[in-house]
């Protein structure tokens, strides 16, 4: 039964891409058919589709450009994410080449990084800067790869650069910045039975697994339950610099998702803003 199921949702889910791949394409090319919202409303069928369920904590800034900052777990992320909020991603650019993958990247607009090449830092920093002043919601998985639902990886800070742009001015002439917002993604269930250490490399995809491997035993095993939380969003003014930012949102994400694998989901406690500054 397993197999069957995922056979039906492959074929469902090459369908459904035959359809929105061209309409999307269309709509992309001459900024027309609602080309923001499309990937929202398509990733939210896709959710269904594969038994994404998730729980929502917090809500999404989406009435300005936003940087959010998330743990990365598994591509599931942006099926998940992608479907319960406007959302674009910033990813690594060989993202760009994947198969498939790499055209459903691209037709969401996604900003795609040289993260191996430090000469293309501010490149990339100057990219993610002007979508966020078009009013773009943007997100960073500031670990630089996926990893087993247990823990947080270290943050890497230097793409989080542009959480230090102007994107004008308050009405006594001081500066405003790019709100930061941390999301915590925590994978706590199967088939709606809390998912022990064990189960969460089914989902988890990291190291040498094979995607098309990966996927084909995920969607075998059958429905994932989620819990995202969004966090109050910061600004790198109220936080002493872009390092204590870092810090500051890599310790609200780990604790909101070790919260969540203890079914607590929600209750943490606020993590004060104000930390001495790092040397830059």
């Amino acid at each position: 039964m397993g197999s069957l199921r995922a056979a039906y949702i492959l074929s469902m889910f090459i369908l459904s891409a035959l359809v929105v791949i061209p309409y999307q394409s269309f709509a992309l090319r001459f900024k027309t058919l609602g080309y923001k919202n499309i990937p929202e409303r398509y990733q939210r069928f896709l959710s269904r589709l594969f038994g994404i369920r998730v729980t929502i904590i917090g809500e999404p800034v989406q009435d300005r450009g936003v940087l959010m900052v998330s743990n990365h777990t598994s591509y599931l992320d942006i099926l998940a994410l992608g479907g319960i909020a406007r959302v674009s991603f910033v990813a690594k650019s060989e993202v760009a080449s994947w198969p498939l993958f790499g055209t459903f990247a691209r037709l969401q607009r996604t900003v795609f990084v040289e993260r191996e090449r430090r000469s293309k830092t501010g490149e990339s920093r100057d990219q993610i800067r002007e979508r966020l002043l078009e009013g773009d919601a943007l997100v960073l998985f500031p670990e630089g790869t996926s990893n087993d639902g247990n823990r947080v990886l270290p943050f890497k800070s230097a793409l989080m650069g542009a959480a230090e742009s102007q994107v004008g001015t308050d009405a006594q002439g001081r500066p405003v910045y790019v709100p930061v917002q941390p999301v915590s993604i925590t994978y706590v269930a199967l088939h709606g039975i809390p998912m022990g250490r064990e189960n969460r490399p089914l989902y988890a995809w990291y190291g040498d697994m094979e995607l098309v491997d990966h996927l084909w035993e995920g969607l075998k095993t059958g429905p994932v339950d989620l819990v995202i939380q969004f966090h109050e969003p910061l600004m790198v003014d109220q936080v002493g610099g872009r390092k204590n930012l870092a810090r500051i949102v890599e310790d609200q994400i780990r604790q909101g998702q070790a919260l969540a694998l203890a079914g607590l989901a929600g209750r943490q406690k606020a993590i004060p803003a104000q930390l001495p500054a790092a040397a830059e």
